[in-house]
């Protein structure tokens, strides 16, 4: 029989563990309850203002809205620089999860260019996560279409319906109006609010003059969003305001009138009212499609019109630098007038060229049998070099460097247009100062009639004909009339000259386009009449020889063609500068060109 096994049992026992595992489960328990408790009251009061922000941020959101930049017109109305609907692409850096593989995978359905990526990668290192970065401006119809049909593969991409810039009068307004461009990563700290909003900024021209006028205020609005981002409703909104539309003086017509005669040629033409000062074209030519710059210029269209030998990124209106030539003879007889040591009746005699003293360098006149017997009149009416040559050696460089400046040459005439260049008036100081070298009495002949160290600009050429014409009377040129501009002053600096000697002025420029003068062929039948002055800028040093000039040069070293003109003489409305680069001669190259537009403005306005 099989011995049967017993368990032993101590109840007691078993009764002190369960309560041991019972105190222990309770103290377990109770520690993980402390836990909980001071986890919580971490979260609901020591980071309570951290994470009730970041919830309300994760269904509302402040969001800004660009103002409408200003549109530009001119005198007539119209546009020269509009707003355009264009759409844009946004990228939210905190709402997208990979943005390496969003960004290649965005590539491969629209055009994201080097620039583009670029400039995205500077704004997401300084600006927040949450903000909505632009990634690219103006996508076309078909690339909008393309990226809605797949906005569901990209959580935190929107596309945005926004404004762009155009200018419709493309390079025939390029370099005055300018062109916004995007703001650089230099500008960006110290870029303003809607600078930021709009991501643009003036450039050039008067976008750059008028800037904060144009860029309006940035409004805000706060919207309600889902988990993805996507906007539900607008809570509240402050409206932006527009910007202020700039209405320019500039005439358009006259602008593709002076485009047109210049005829592709290097050169510049500037005109002026003489009465206001404003300025009513400025061309260069040639110049360049501004809306290239809007949206970022592709660094291969940039190439292109740096490397272009005619250099269609320069303002020569502005900024090109040229010896005024016998342009400037108008003005050095008001300053042998104005100073006592000339007369209108005062003669000298022209055999073709002027030594100084026993030298046996011989000065020249572009005649090369000479003038004969000139007097002040005659001098201007057949740009003799040789009575120049006399006059300013009489006047002394010194006192050219003072006359001539209260014609505004030499300093920059405050044009509301920024980069303009002040050219230069030689002085004795000057070239102590700037060339370490005394001055000769040669260098005074030789700016005499406008050659030398004396450079000018298209612009103060025109200012310096305008003052001419309103016998000292003009307002600096401007292109923006006020009261948006500054109040121009009209300057009183030449009260100096009696109406008697600009009157002289104004016969022996009158006589330039009558029978005779050098410019008469240019406005022989003009239904107007007229004033002026030829030029020509020489380029390269005229050697003795007498022959030498015009004949087997190149063309690149051929002279500089200029004129200067006013009309009608009696009651004048319009002063002009024309320059062409390598025209060689004033009277047949920049006359004609001059007569073009005086002929466009004047059939307008009445000039007969």
């Amino acid at each position: 029989m099989a011995r049967r096994h017993q368990t032993i049992k101590d109840p007691a026992a078993e009764l002190r563990l369960f309560r041991r595992r019972v105190t222990l489960l309770l103290v377990l328990m109770a520690l993980a309850g402390a836990g909980l408790l001071a986890r919580l009251s971490f979260l609901q009061v020591v980071q309570h203002d951290r994470y009730a922000t970041a919830s309300q941020d994760n269904s509302i959101r402040a969001e800004v809205i660009a103002p409408a930049r200003g549109v530009i017109t001119d005198r007539n109305g119209t546009l020269l620089a509009q707003n355009v609907s264009s759409f844009s692409l946004y990228l939210t850096p905190e709402n997208v999860p990979d943005t390496a593989a969003t960004l290649a995978a965005l590539g491969r359905l629209i055009d994201l260019r080097q620039p583009d990526l670029e400039r995205f990668a500077s704004l997401r290192r300084i600006r927040p996560r949450f903000e909505a970065l632009l990634l690219r401006r103006n996508l076309d119809d078909t690339e909008a279409a393309r990226f809605a049909a797949n906005r569901h593969r990209f959580p935190g991409v929107e596309l945005r319906g926004d404004l762009s810039r155009h200018y419709p009068q493309g390079a025939l307004t390029a370099h005055v109006v300018g062109y916004v461009g995007r703001v650089s990563e230099a500008e960006l700290a110290q870029a303003s609010a809607e600078q930021r909003a709009t991501d643009s900024t003036g450039k050039s021209g008067i976008e750059k003059s008028y800037d904060a006028l144009l860029q309006g205020r940035v409004g805000y609005q706060q919207t309600e969003v889902d988990a993805h981002g996507r906007r539900l409703r607008v809570l509240d909104r402050i409206r932006a305001q527009p910007g202020t539309p700039l209405r320019l003086d500039l005439d358009v017509d006259l602008q593709r009138a002076a485009q047109a005669a210049l005829a592709g040629r290097p050169g510049a033409v500037v005109a002026m009212d003489p009465v206001s000062g404003h300025v009513l074209a400025m061309v260069s030519e040639p110049a360049f499609d501004p809306n290239l710059f809007v949206g970022g210029i592709g660094s291969e269209d940039y190439r292109g019109l740096l490397n272009n030998p005619e250099r269609p990124l320069t303002d020569r209106a502005l900024r090109g630098l040229y010896p005024p030539g016998s342009t400037i003879k108008p003005l050095m007889a008001l300053a042998g007038l104005a100073s006592g040591v000339a007369t209108a009746d005062h003669h000298v005699w022209c055999p073709g060229w002027y030594t100084l003293g026993n030298s046996a360098h011989r000065f020249r006149c572009w005649q090369r049998h000479g003038h004969g017997r000139v007097d002040m009149r005659r001098a201007i009416s057949q740009s003799c070099d040789v009575y120049f040559y006399d006059l300013a050696l009489k006047l002394g460089i010194d006192r050219m460097h003072e006359q001539l400046g209260r014609f505004g040459l030499g300093a920059r005439t405050g044009i509301d247009l920024p980069g303009e260049q002040a050219g230069l008036l030689p002085s004795q100081a000057w070239k102590r100062s700037a060339r370490k070298a005394p001055w000769y009495p040669g260098e005074t002949l030789i700016a005499g009639i406008g050659q030398g160290y004396n450079t000018a600009t298209p612009l103060q050429l025109a200012y310096a004909t305008a003052l001419i014409a309103s016998r000292g009377r003009t307002p600096p040129p401007r292109l923006v009339p006020a009261p948006l501009g500054e109040p121009a002053a009209v300057p009183d600096r030449l009260s100096q000259v009696s109406a008697e000697q600009w009157q002289i002025i104004a016969d022996a420029m009158h006589a330039v386009v009558a029978p005779g003068g050098t410019a008469f062929r240019a406005l022989a039948d003009a239904p107007y009449s007229a004033a002026g002055k030829t030029g020509t800028a020489q380029v390269f040093a005229m050697s003795q020889r007498a022959d030498d000039r015009g004949r087997n040069v190149a063309r690149h070293l051929l002279d500089h063609a200029l004129f200067i003109a006013y009309a009608p003489l009696e009651a004048p409305r319009i002063a002009l500068s024309v320059i062409v680069e390598h025209g060689g001669s004033g009277s047949g190259t920049a006359a004609p060109v001059a007569r073009q537009v005086l002929d466009a403005w004047l059939a307008r306005t009445g000039g007969s």
